[in-house]
């Protein structure tokens, strides 16, 4: 249905031409406000070309759609309450360009506060400029990885709050230590001529054992009788997973301590370089243990994966503009505004 309307114009001396406000439409816009609304709400659940396909529109009127709803919704959004947040960064395009994202993680309260390009210091700092220095000094929790910028501003900028190191970064730095000890003895074994045991035990190696496939589990079986350094690196990790099972951030310590000794005489220099890395950030590792049971720091990682799944949904966004706002419209539960009717 069309509904033709022309709208009246008026010359104002002191404004010049102004057009007439209607409550059905905004500026020059040639479709409702309330089937903008309708438009992003299908956005949500498909991709923004099937959206335009299905309702015989254009690509760039659904963007229009989904970039009025986001822009209501930031404005409109409650941000009081906030105590916990968590910063990660992810690939975005080719040539190794990132973005910062800023997830609020409290319990039950779990969605995107910010999205920036690139993940240098300035690129944080422009967040807690934008959330307030009061906000940024009620956080109770900041979960992060070890990026150094990430560090330096979050120590700046909110010292009040407990600062936790996000498990998953952790293991991935020992994950990718155990594949560089893996790698280089594969191509030593290879060019001495000895039995390729390491060939195909990649992941078998990466995994955690109760992941495995049944096969996965035999042929690691088999690779655990071999005195080989990528063994003893998968030992070490292993042997570290007992670090999250305490409860006393005192008898975790000595663990961390205890590990670390052990490691650093292991003579596996990926190994030891991250039993360095995990000595620098001690504290802020036994943090983990301080705010147990308040936040999820897995929820980050909840929510890029959602992340991905948005970006991969739409094929890819050519502009940072575009991409924000397919953000903020799917992870940042943003409010509607109430109407009387709605499409069915």
């Amino acid at each position: 249905m069309y509904f033709v309307y022309a709208m009246r114009r008026v010359d104002c001396l002191n404004c010049g031409i102004v057009v007439e406000e209607v409550p059905w439409g905004s500026g020059k816009h040639q479709a409702t406000t309330t089937y903008a609304w309708f438009l992003a709400g299908w956005a949500k659940r498909m991709s923004w070309s099937a959206v335009a396909d299905a309702f015989q529109t254009s690509w760039d009127r659904v963007f229009r759609a989904v970039e009025m709803a986001v822009t209501w919704g930031l404005e409109h959004r409650d941000l009081e309450g906030v105590q916990a947040i968590g910063v990660d960064e992810v690939l975005w395009h080719k040539g190794y360009k990132f973005l910062t994202l800023v997830y609020q993680i409290d319990q039950g309260a779990r969605r995107l506060l910010w999205v920036g390009l690139d993940r240098k210091a300035k690129t944080l700092l422009k967040f807690f400029r934008a959330f307030g220095r009061e906000r940024s000094a009620r956080l109770r929790f900041v979960s992060t990885d070890m990026w150094k910028p990430y560090l330096n501003v979050i120590a700046k900028k909110a010292s009040g709050a407990i600062h936790v190191l996000d498990r998953f970064h952790i293991m991935a730095h020992m994950s990718k230590a155990i594949d560089e000890v893996r790698a280089k003895e594969a191509k030593r074994l290879q060019a001495d001529g000895h039995v390729p045991v390491l060939k195909g035990m990649r992941y078998c190696l990466l995994k955690r054992p109760e992941n495995l496939t049944e096969n996965q589990e035999v042929k690691l079986a088999d690779l655990l009788k071999y005195n080989l350094k990528a063994v003893r690196a998968y030992l070490l990790k292993e042997d570290f997973q007992f670090f999250w099972d305490y409860v006393s951030p005192a008898w975790a310590g000595k663990f961390l301590d205890r590990w670390c000794t052990r490691t650093m005489r292991s003579r596996l220099d990926p190994m030891k370089r991250v039993a360095r890395m995990l000595r620098r950030h001690r504290e802020l590792l036994l943090n983990w243990f301080r705010a147990r049971g308040t936040i999820s720091a897995a929820a980050v990682e909840g929510l890029n994966n959602k992340l991905k799944l948005t970006t991969r949904k739409a094929y890819g966004f050519r502009t940072f503009r575009a991409l924000e706002i397919a953000l903020y419209h799917t992870l940042g539960n943003l409010p509607e505004p109430k109407v009387t009717h709605r499409f069915c």
